[in-house]
């Protein structure tokens, strides 16, 4: 029988839904709609279609976004100073430092300068040390999108074996916390495992999150595992996921596609996020600065 398909545009719009309806509430309580400010260093093509997005995304649900561009050139000073009056705003309730920077800057220097109640990414210091204590604040977009997909998808994560093939900051380290704070046990592999295969032919719930077109293939997944496919690779086929789609699916219990799974989420996410944001700095008395 063929996998269940998860319909993660489906999820997306139903939390964007909710979203905008604590937008309205927010502003009703507090006289303005939450903003949201990106910051987009240099050119990247691929980085303006995401901020880009990511401002349609606050449009359609009725919060305010700012958008700050800056050259290539930009100095780690400028960086640091707009981060610091970002943090200080009190228009800005988010913000979003675009990733890749240019690699005359320190990613993770500039990421621990905005303010942890304001991280909608949930990458500084602060926010990945309180998820990694099983007490989250803020947690990254895509891992939570992930959990939504999964609970929503009827999978059983109490007890359960998760594999995740990827350890990046951004999925697979915050991803394999969440999953732990769901009971389940969780083995996160990468490219020095030794058996992958068989680490993966394991796994409960499976989430592929390397970034290599199509890497796992049917032999690799146990029948009627959960299939999470976090990848999105250009080919010359189109896009395509970690996963080997069609071979999977008549072997799993669930499985996302791509695109159309993971992708539409993490906005919807994000969106959410800076949404608990607000609510958090409106109760909080003073917002702690970094450093």
């Amino acid at each position: 029988m063929p996998a269940l398909i998860i319909n993660g545009k489906q999820v997306a719009a139903g939390i964007r839904e909710q979203v905008r309806f604590g937008v309205e509430r927010f502003a009703g309580e507090h006289g303005r709609e939450p903003g949201l400010a990106t910051v987009l260093v240099g050119d990247d093509e691929a980085s303006r279609i995401y901020v880009r997005g990511k401002h349609r995304a606050c449009e359609e649900v009725g919060m305010r976004s700012i958008g700050h561009e800056l050259a290539a050139t930009a100095t780690r000073e400028e960086l640091l100073e707009l981060l610091a009056d970002l943090s200080r705003s009190t228009d800005v309730q988010g913000i979003v430092l675009q990733l890749p920077l240019p690699a005359h800057l320190d990613s993770a220097e500039l990421t621990a300068a905005i303010a942890p109640l304001k991280d909608v990414d949930g990458l500084t210091p602060t926010n990945a040390g309180l998820l990694a204590q099983g007490r989250p604040s803020l947690v990254p977009a895509t891992p939570a999108g992930v959990i939504e997909l999964l609970r929503l998808s009827g999978t059983d994560l109490e007890g359960a074996e998760a594999v995740i093939v990827g350890r990046s900051d951004l999925v697979g380290r915050p991803l394999a916390a969440l999953l732990l704070a769901e009971n389940a046990t969780v083995t996160v592999c990468h490219s020095r495992t030794r058996d992958l295969a068989g680490t993966c032919r394991r796994a409960d719930v499976l989430v592929a999150a390397v970034g290599r077109p199509e890497l796992i293939g049917a032999e690799m997944v146990k029948p009627a595992a959960t299939v999470i496919d976090v990848g999105i690779n250009r080919t010359q086929d189109g896009l395509v996921g970690d996963v080997d789609f069609e071979a999977v699916r008549k072997v799993a219990r669930a499985i996302t596609p791509v695109p159309g799974g993971v992708g539409p989420m993490t906005i919807a996410m994000l969106l959410s996020n800076t949404l608990k944001a607000a609510d958090l700095q409106a109760r909080a008395e003073e917002i702690p600065q970094p450093g």
